[in-house]
This record gives structure tokens, sequence and C-alpha cells, in this order.
């Protein structure tokens, strides 16, 4: 049987650090229909959804001709979120042994190429519970403990993933990766989740994807070149702005 790679975008109202970040403008579209339209760039996906708790939101994707599924207000994560949607898909069709990627609804110009590595590295190691995807950095971003930080094995599974400087930082030397907040799943991974163990490691990075390797499931990282801005702050809309005006976007 063929494998239905669906992308799922969470896209959340009511963020603390920016409300209703998802309709704001970029030129004359939503970073809500930049992130479905620079996802649906991506061969790999055989379907894009956006979950949202919103109805304004759910509104907007519709507007588009995108397709958005409602889900509840009180999910403490867009892990959680996917869940929902998984879910109900699951009752609709058969979804046996296929691919949710999850997608950051914040990136609006994500690359293409950045999803269909991540899924494509996916399907090449069934056997990993989840793959995601890193970029490198210098050491001055390396620093900062909002970049957070990932290590990996020569077959590119991951070691470990922290907000602080990992390895440690002989600058002279050391190579700093990014990583990526973009994640691939096997379904019946994704839709145990959160039955996995509490995790200690996960609490004091304040990562979830250590609930994971902290189990002892295999992580795979998709090494990019490249990554496009994320908008995380009000200040950070004008740069996206000017990053998409130098690609002659808007």
């Amino acid at each position: 049987m063929k494998n239905k790679v669906i992308g799922i975008i969470p896209a959340r109202y009511g963020s603390t650090r920016f409300p209703g970040k998802p309709l704001i403008k970029i030129g004359s579209k939503s970073m809500i229909h930049w992130t479905y339209q620079s996802s649906s760039n991506c061969k790999s996906l055989d379907d894009i959804i956006v979950a949202t708790d919103d109805d304004r939101i759910f509104q907007e994707v519709q507007s588009f001709g995108g397709k958005a599924m409602m889900t509840r207000t009180d999910h403490i994560s867009g892990t959680d979120r996917l869940i929902e949607v998984v879910q109900s898909l699951d009752k609709e069709v058969d979804f046996t042994n296929q691919i949710i990627v999850n997608i950051q609804g914040d990136e609006p110009g994500i690359e293409s190429e950045l999803i269909d590595g991540l899924v494509q590295l996916k399907l090449k190691e069934r056997s990993w519970a989840m793959t995601t995807a890193a970029v490198p950095m210098s050491y001055e971003e390396a620093k900062d403990p909002n970049r957070v930080k990932v290590i990996f094995t020569h077959d590119y599974r991951a070691i470990y993933f922290s907000r602080s400087i990992i390895p440690y930082a002989l600058k002279q030397q050391n190579r700093y990766y990014r990583h990526l907040g973009i994640y691939c799943y096997e379904m019946d991974f994704l839709l145990n989740y959160d039955k996995l163990p509490s995790s200690y490691l996960e609490k004091s990075e304040s990562l979830e994807q250590l609930r994971a390797l902290e189990a002892g499931h295999s992580i795979g990282i998709f090494l990019a070149d490249k990554a496009s801005l994320s908008i995380d702050h009000p200040e950070d809309v004008a740069v996206v702005e000017e990053d998409f005006k130098s690609r002659g976007w808007i």
C-alpha cells in the first residue's frame, strides 16, 4: 500500500508572546496562508490540514481554499493538537502504516526541500519513531538559550537536545546545530505519544522531544543547509517582510 503523508499545521490564536499570530499580515496574505502555501509546494505531502482552536483561523484557512479542523482549546502542546486531529481522521480513513508531519505555523517561508528531506529520511528509516531537522549555526547563535541545540551520531540519530551549548564551547573547533521545530512521525507512534512515561529531561529543558528520547526511541536528524525565518515576536514580522521582498514574493 502506498504511504500517505499528511502534513498538519497546528495554529492557535492565544499565543502568550504574540496573540493572534497566525492572522497577522505579511504583504497581502496572513501568516497561516503563507505557511500553508509554502507547505503545499512540497511534493512529498499528500494532504495538508490546519489544526486550530479558533474559528477566526478556521475561517481564514477556508477563505483561501485550505483544509482546517477545529480542535479543543485546552491542549498543552502542538503535538497534543496533532493527536486529536489524527484520532479524528483515523475514524474515517485507514491510515495504518502512514506518516504524519508536524509543520510549525509560524514559519511562513518554510522550504519545501526541508519538508521533503524530513519525510524521505523517515520513509528510509521506518524503524525510527520520528525524524526532525537541524541547520548549522554560529557560536554566537548557540549561546542563546532560545536556540535549541542538537547533537547526533554519524548516522544522524539524535543523541541529545539542549538549550545549553552542546558540545562544550570550544568555539574554534566545534560545529553547532540548531534544532528546527518540525517533526515527522510514524502514525502508531504519534497516537501513543501522550502515553510515554513522564520525562525528567523534558521538564528540565522544556523540550517535549526529549520524552521520546528518554523513553529509548530513535529520532532521526535531517541536516538542512538553511532554514527560513520564524515569527516569534511582533518585531519579527518586519524582518520576514524584508526577506520576502528580497525574494520577490511581496
